[in-house]
């Protein structure tokens, strides 16, 4: 089993007789039914229903009023404001534990490094599991995050800041609502009457899809079908891709039997294996 320390990601600890339900109140999942050991897909969205932070929420085995977020370390700081802001007088405690690190385990099962607390990956079987560790064990497993991205980018699990935009992106849009992301039964949060609305009224034009091509073209390079843009190529590595598209171009595109180029290479755009949105004759 691999193992990679992913130094791009921190971790935050919700704590206290209120963290469960002040969470759950909060964020786009569904935390009142996440049992001990257990993990959820998340985010916290601006009122107009865009992503501000998506993280993996995890509740340590033997700590029932205590949650992991394992979050970007870019937005780790704004993250813990946000959630300190909507706190009021709930009985939660925040804190970042900068002692605590990630790391990511694919592949066969070898077992975990000494002091590790591991839990599945909630997104998809095949990301493999999180490791929540002390740092300096963190550091010193000897695994590559690139290999660990390269294998992400291969499954088609769009990375927020490479494939998408912070604060410019709806759930949708990054495919959050096809990986267990959203709980759609569950009451309000902060956007939630944006992401209830495009989901019963199918409005989801823009979707993150996977890209392969033989050269990879620059980040941030427009995909084109003719003269008309499609999308834009995001994170990249071993010929394959993420892409943010508009699915109706796309479909338009295909009908008309053009070929999709950006920065001069071919791409061919593909909808993941566990996507169930329509992508033309994908």
């Amino acid at each position: 089993m691999p193992f990679a320390f992913l130094p791009d990601r921190a971790v935050l600890r919700v704590s206290g007789p209120e963290a469960r339900h002040f969470l759950h109140n909060v964020v786009t999942c569904n935390v009142e039914t996440l049992e001990e050991g257990g993990s959820r897909f998340g985010a916290i969205l601006t009122p107009q229903g865009k992503i501000i932070c998506d993280f993996l929420v995890h509740a340590p085995a033997g700590a029932p009023d205590t949650f992991l977020l394992d979050a970007p370390r870019a937005l780790a700081g704004d993250l813990l404001k946000r959630l300190t802001l909507y706190r009021l007088r709930a009985k939660v405690e925040l804190a970042l534990k900068d002692g605590l690190a990630v790391a990511a385990a694919w592949g066969e099962d070898v077992g975990l490094p000494e002091g590790a607390e591991a839990f599945p990956d909630p997104r998809l079987p095949a990301l493999g599991a999180r490791l929540i560790l002390p740092r300096e064990a963190a550091e010193a497993l000897s695994g590559d995050a690139e290999a660990y991205d390269a294998h992400r980018i291969a499954l088609g699990i769009p990375k927020g800041g490479a494939d998408f935009t912070y604060g410019d992106a709806f759930p949708h849009e990054t495919d959050m609502d096809q990986l267990d992301g959203i709980d759609f039964k569950k009451g309000c949060y902060v956007g939630q009457e944006v992401v209830s609305r495009m989901q019963h009224r199918g409005t989801a034009r823009t979707r993150s899809v996977m890209a392969v091509f033989e050269n990879a073209p620059e980040a941030g390079s427009e995909i084109l079908a003719g003269e008309k843009t499609v999308g834009r190529v995001g994170s990249s590595a071993d010929g394959h891709g993420i892409a943010l598209v508009r699915l109706d171009r796309v479909a338009d595109a295909k009908a008309a039997g053009l070929s999709f180029m950006a920065a001069g290479i071919e791409v061919t755009l593909k909808k993941p294996d566990w996507a169930h949105f329509e992508m033309g004759d994908a």
